[in-house]
């Protein structure tokens, strides 16, 4: 399907990432207008259709998806939800964008995939990164060898949670790995464009059952290393480093681009190298993600080719796993 004007896009929901990122940001989008917000509590779709001049608002999802005046959804829920609601757009006929990870679990991952392969609509994962310039910048530097061969990648992404925050809760998807280490993850396999051959991982874990600081090492095809480790016990770090045999590069901050996006590169692997600074386009990352949606939509593919969110949660699937087995204090069933 093509879309001749923008696409209609309605929120399934008035959460803080869709109210403080994704909706500010959408005026900035040149291919989506967002023409519907819904909310499961009553009133709440009206007072975010009134600040954002949203044309309709519902007060349940399935209202939304009834709407002939939407085209796709946008889904940015806990993770618990993230299921039903995709099997639920994807039967509508709505293309979806779904928050990251896809799913709790691989099972039901597949089960979102399978839903719109037979409707016939687009499921793209929200790695809002990956669509900024920045990435894209980074991924073309590495492919030009500015740094010689890749050889190592490393990410590193905490904050302190609050302790009662619904990440903390296995039942509605939470833990340090599905909400930050998905990033190193997504990362790793956008920069080698490769799956990793082998996995390792170690965890210690809440008194919930979920993971609050895991330890991951993936190994990709050419000798490529990922180190990621991720948590929500220590200090803010959004960081990572690509290291090749003839220099390194630094991202600080790792997925949040901000007003002045930018880079340091050593193009030498001599150790008094100088450092480049390299800025990138300021647009708002997230406006990025509403414009590689649409195109996808436009093109009948994913415009990146890498972003598969269901090969993304087959490597945390396992990444989980294997820290159950080798984690010295085992998680609550």
């Amino acid at each position: 399907m093509t879309y001749k004007e923008r696409l209609r896009l309605g929120i399934l929901g008035c959460g803080r990432i869709a109210t403080r990122r994704v909706l500010p940001a959408s005026s900035e989008s040149e291919l989506v207008s967002v023409v519907a917000i819904a909310s499961q509590r009553e009133g709440v779709a009206q007072e975010s259709a009134s600040e954002f001049q949203i044309s309709h608002a519902f007060n349940s999802y399935e209202e939304l998806l009834k709407s002939e005046d939407v085209d796709a959804v946008y889904i940015p829920s806990t993770g618990d939800q993230h299921h039903r609601w995709t099997i639920a757009a994807a039967e509508a006929g709505k293309h979806v964008l779904c928050e990251k990870p896809l799913a709790p679990t691989l099972r039901e991952a597949e089960e979102m995939v399978a839903a719109c392969r037979e409707n016939n609509v687009l499921l793209q994962e929200a790695f809002m990164w990956r669509q900024h310039p920045r990435a894209q910048m980074l991924k073309s530097v590495l492919q030009d060898d500015a740094i010689g061969t890749l050889r190592l990648i490393t990410v590193n992404f905490s904050f302190n949670i609050d302790r009662n925050d619904w990440r903390l809760r296995p039942e509605r998807g939470g833990g340090a790995m599905w909400d930050l280490g998905c990033y190193g993850v997504n990362a790793s396999r956008f920069f080698t464009e490769a799956e990793p051959t082998a996995i390792s991982a170690d965890a210690h874990w809440w008194e919930t059952g979920v993971d609050m600081t895991m330890r991951i090492g993936l190994t990709f095809p050419n000798e490529v290393l990922a180190n990621i480790d991720c948590s929500f016990e220590l200090p803010f770090r959004c960081r990572m480093e690509l290291v090749g045999d003839g220099g390194r590069i630094v991202v600080d901050p790792a997925f949040q681009p901000g007003e002045k996006p930018s880079f340091q590169i050593w193009r030498s692997a001599d150790h008094d190298a100088p450092m480049e600074t390299i800025e990138t386009s300021s647009r708002d990352q997230y406006a990025c993600q509403l414009d590689a949606f649409a195109l996808g939509i436009q093109e009948g593919k994913l415009v990146d080719s890498a972003e598969d969110g269901l090969q993304n949660m087959k490597v945390m699937e396992e990444i989980l796993n294997t820290a159950k087995k080798t984690s010295t204090a085992s998680p609550k069933a």
